[in-house]
């Protein structure tokens, strides 16, 4: 029994120690600081790296830090709500729509982009901003020549070759609840000869080499780019959108303002091959997140010129924006 006690004093220590583990957890953000959470993906630490590199552009006055290699969505909220960060590099519809926000998944963008404001509006008290321009979701893709000699643009162009084809899927794709293989053949209504479940940092190589016909993989992945692939479009919305997003506290944005206009000077500036060209660079050409952010940005003149629409102007943050406004007012009689 006091052998057990003590195995079981071990792994608590070790993780409470694991929680402590990351630079800047465990202190609060001072109010006049800015705090930028990034994920331990590439596509995360460049988005978060963008973020930071902007807030030091337009306003330099202002101490933005970073906290990267957070895991998850969950995580990365946990930090926001628990006053280690402020703002988060990247947050994806999909994910947060059925996870954190325990909601049905929807397959219309706007209106997943609609309930995602809203709900963390609501329950967290934040600000999730308009879309960078892109999704990261399954998508199915083929080789370049492949899709030329076929005329290949979207997922129903395979209904009449199918029966002829070898695909590979990520493994946990072939059981999965609501848009899995067995939704997947009802909505379109056809299957492939053969279905190959891999793990799917093995799927780019293996339709790139003939192995597969087609596979299933992560729509801004660089490898699609690396490998020389074709993205086939889900006409029919088999999977629901992940379109990405920065997300701000409120308490963050009721000190400084400036940071809603800077926010959205990046809105739909980052298509799904700019971020596939940009997780190429991290992935196979090994260069680190803070200079893919800097080229990006210098490329773009840091968006100096953009023209942004105002969220006072947009009905999904009408409501959120006169409750912000009412918080600077009061804060400032």
């Amino acid at each position: 029994m006091k052998k057990l006690k003590s195995i079981l004093l071990i792994i608590i220590m070790t993780l409470s120690l694991s929680a402590c583990s990351l630079p800047g957890l465990g202190a609060n953000v001072s109010k006049n600081d800015i705090v930028i959470a990034g994920g331990s993906t590439s596509e995360r630490q460049i988005l978060a790296q963008i973020s930071v590199q902007m807030m030091n552009y337009h306003l330099p006055e202002v101490k933005t830090d970073l906290i990267n290699n957070l895991g998850s969505s969950l995580l990365i909220l946990q930090t926001m709500t628990g006053g280690d960060t402020n703002i988060s590099g990247a947050m994806y519809t999909g994910t947060s729509l059925t996870g954190e926000l325990n909601q049905q998944a929807i397959k219309d963008p706007q209106l997943a982009l609609s309930r995602v404001i809203k709900g963390y509006y609501e329950k967290y008290d934040m600000v999730w901003f308009p879309t960078y321009g892109f999704e990261n979701t399954y998508a199915f893709m083929v080789r370049k020549d492949f899709a030329k000699e076929y005329n290949l643009t979207k997922v129903s162009d395979l209904r009449e070759m199918a029966s002829d084809l070898k695909a590979g899927v990520d493994t946990g794709w072939i059981d999965r609840q609501g848009d899995g293989y067995e939704d997947f053949k009802k909505l379109y209504q056809f299957d492939f000869d053969k279905v190959y479940p891999m793990q799917i940092g093995l799927v780019y190589e293996a339709v790139a080499a003939k192995e597969m016909d087609i596979v299933l993989g992560y729509s801004s992945d660089g490898r699609i780019q690396a490998n020389n692939l074709q993205l086939l479009e889900d006409d029919l919305q088999l999977f629901p959108p992940y379109d990405a997003s920065p997300v701000a506290t409120m308490a963050l944005l009721q000190e400084h303002p400036e940071v809603i206009e800077i926010l959205l000077k990046i809105e739909g500036s980052i298509s799904s091959s700019d971020m596939q060209e940009l997780n190429r660079i991290s992935d196979e050409d090994k260069v680190e997140a803070k200079i893919i952010a800097k080229n990006f940005l210098e490329k773009n003149d840091y968006f100096n010129n953009k023209v942004v629409i105002p969220l006072e102007d947009r009905d999904d943050y009408k409501e959120i924006m006169k409750d912000l406004n009412q918080r600077i007012s009061k804060e400032n009689e």
